[in-house]
């Protein structure tokens, strides 16, 4: 199976069925995505999959043939997932940081969608689990950006 992972084709010899997330980690040694609980719900493992953020503990690799993937270790390589990282430094969003590629990723996902995005979107949006609660610096980091000139801010 072809899956374009940070733009690059990778040819693996995979079940369709398996997770995404142990693709990435397992066979492609990219370990910046996390696993936390294996079913969606704290966010730990989350990609971007065409600019979308995605649950890959969850997501088949079959799902994702033919999209793009975007994973923490080339965030970087995007103008805006650069800005993010600077904003999380900034505001100094990481504490145990096991959670923090996953937040980046739906951070991204959100300010590509909504560049200006109210506290309703950024509730509705980032959902992520951060058992150090930096919910707060994260709500910061993003009205940061929301408000910075690259975004059309003042």
């Amino acid at each position: 199976m072809d899956l374009t992972i940070n733009g690059v084709t990778h040819q693996l010899e995979i079940e369709p069925e398996t997770p995404l997330l142990w693709a990435l980690r397992d066979d492609l040694a990219m370990t910046g995505t996390k696993y936390g609980c294996g079913l969606a719900q704290c966010g730990a493992c989350t990609v971007l999959v065409n600019g979308q953020a995605v649950r890959s503990c969850v997501t088949p690799v079959e799902r994702v043939a033919g999209a793009a993937v975007t994973t923490i270790e080339a965030i970087e390589q995007d103008e805006l997932g650069k800005r993010v990282v600077s904003a999380w430094v900034k505001h100094q969003v990481p504490q145990c940081g096991y959670c923090q590629s996953g937040q980046v990723m739906a951070a991204v996902s959100l300010l590509k969608q909504v560049p200006h995005p109210t506290d309703d979107d950024i509730n509705a949006a980032m959902v992520n689990l951060c058992r150090c609660g930096t919910y707060n610096a994260i709500r910061a980091a993003i009205h940061d950006l929301a408000s910075s000139s690259e975004n059309g801010g003042t």
